[in-house]
């Protein structure tokens, strides 16, 4: 069988195999809390992560469930003020803010230019703000947004993968070329970055995610990031369930997750963090998942490796 499906992954077969969105009100957001991230200063300090809604984003990434809290239509000037103040009326202080709007923080349409003097004055408490973006975003509202800002900006970018074959079929519209000049481009403005890396995408098999997993954080640290955040692929989408019904697609194990993790760790380049949300899903082994959860948390806050979990599962 080929490693690829004879049809095109492309956004119209793409957004064919969704289910519906869920309700959402403009002006709350639909996820917001605390978490704790190890700092490049190298402390282990608060965050709170907002998740807002606004207008669903143009790409349609096969690997994407974001559009599920969405609206259809730009969310009207002065709503994302109001979600993020709703959301930090509810979450303890901390030093560091995260702001993921499903899309790209500069798309016009998905977060407005006008509400952009509000939300930096929301933001001057804290020591620093992120944010993701598309490379096709990035440019002058990056600019505006940062000189508006009393704290260090960050932009978190999805690089996914530097497996050209896969990351086209991701329909992700986006090169490796795109991002290296979106780095280079904050870098020179004083913007650090961010890259999301997938592990184990549709295509490939558990091994080669690993591989693949591993080779994309070398480039991106080459590229000039200053952060790498490993995200094991999650069905959800209605596209992953129909690749994986065909043989093109199957969820990464924890295992994989660990070795992805000490081997960014281990190069010494910038701060590696795995993604650990819903994590008891790619574990299939009872009874040492908890301690291979607490190895990651560990991993993810001390930034060094630690002993294997002892099971004869492995």
């Amino acid at each position: 069988m080929s490693r690829f499906p004879d049809f095109r992954t492309d956004g119209r077969w793409i957004r064919s195999q969704r289910g519906s969105k869920s309700p959402v009100d403009p002006f709350i957001p639909y996820g917001y809390f605390n978490e704790q991230e190890r700092t490049f200063h190298g402390a282990v300090e608060d965050a709170n992560t907002i998740l807002l809604i606004n207008r669903e984003c143009p790409y349609s990434c096969l690997m994407c469930d974001l559009w599920k809290n969405t609206t259809d239509e730009p969310v009207p000037p002065g709503a994302i003020p109001a979600q993020i103040e709703y959301a930090l009326s509810r979450l303890h202080a901390a030093r560091h803010l995260k702001l993921y709007n499903s899309g790209s923080f500069f798309d016009p349409n998905a977060i407005p230019v006008e509400d952009y003097p509000k939300i930096a004055s929301m933001a001057e408490r804290f020591d620093s703000i992120l944010v993701e973006s598309h490379t096709a975003f990035i440019g002058d509202h990056c600019l505006e947004f940062k000189n508006l800002l009393g704290s260090r900006l960050q932009v978190a970018i999805g690089l996914e993968t530097v497996h050209t074959e896969v990351l086209e079929r991701l329909n992700k519209q986006m090169t490796l070329d795109d991002f290296k000049r979106a780095v280079g481009f904050l870098g020179e403005n004083g913007i650090t970055t961010r890259a999301f890396i997938l592990l184990r995408p549709p295509f490939l098999s558990e091994e080669e995610g690993v591989e693949w997993a591993c080779r994309s954080i070398d480039f991106a640290f080459q590229a000039g990031v200053e952060v790498c955040s490993v995200i094991p692929v999650r069905a959800g989408n209605g596209a992953l369930e129909a690749l994986a019904s065909g043989g093109f697609h199957k969820e990464p194990s924890i295992d994989s997750l660990e070795r992805v993790l000490e081997y960014g760790i281990g190069l010494n380049a910038g701060r590696v963090f795995a993604d650990l949300w819903d994590l008891e899903r790619f574990s299939e082994c009872d009874r040492c998942f908890e301690s291979r959860r607490e190895r990651l948390e560990r991993m993810n806050l001390s930034q060094e490796a630690a002993s294997r979990t002892d099971c004869n599962c492995h």
